[in-house]
């Protein structure tokens, strides 16, 4: 498996968008759609490849704080990742841990000392699991919601 760092190409940009298509189809996430080109565009993208196929992406963009002065001075420069994801053939086996770890490590190197994120997963458990007990994050606030 490599991970690396790329920029947007008309080559990758078919593969991105099936694989969000493949996303929207899981119906694993509260609202996600699939993308097309201006989510994707301007975003920093990571990739995890095996033998020439995309096996995940992590994609994401710097910003300034707002309002999170609970965690963070505003101003503050973060990244926030919009995406990460994992086809259901290729999970379990460290992909998204990789993906993460190597995100991390290079916006890290350029100076950037937060990362944020939100989720709309179905399923909080393993996601929570994975991000707070898996990858080091700490746990901001939750929107919960309950149907009448």
């Amino acid at each position: 498996m490599e991970i690396f760092e790329t920029q947007l190409t008309d080559e990758l940009l078919p593969k991105l968008l099936a694989m969000s298509a493949d996303w929207e189809a899981e119906q694993s996430t509260y609202g996600y759609y699939q993308n097309d080109r201006s989510d994707i565009e301007g975003n920093r993208i990571f990739l995890a490849t095996e033998n020439g196929t995309v096996v995940g992406y992590l994609f994401g963009r710097e910003t300034r704080a707002e309002r999170s002065r609970s965690i963070m001075p505003d101003g503050t420069l973060y990244f926030e990742i919009e995406e990460l994801y994992v086809p259901p053939v290729y999970r379990s086996r460290g992909i998204g841990r990789a993906l993460f770890a190597f995100a991390e490590t290079k916006i890290k190197q350029d100076g950037i000392e937060f990362i944020l994120l939100s989720t709309a997963t179905k399923n909080y458990k393993a996601i929570l699991h994975f991000y707070i007990d898996e990858m080091g994050m700490d746990f901001w606030s939750a929107r919960l919601y309950k149907q009448l």
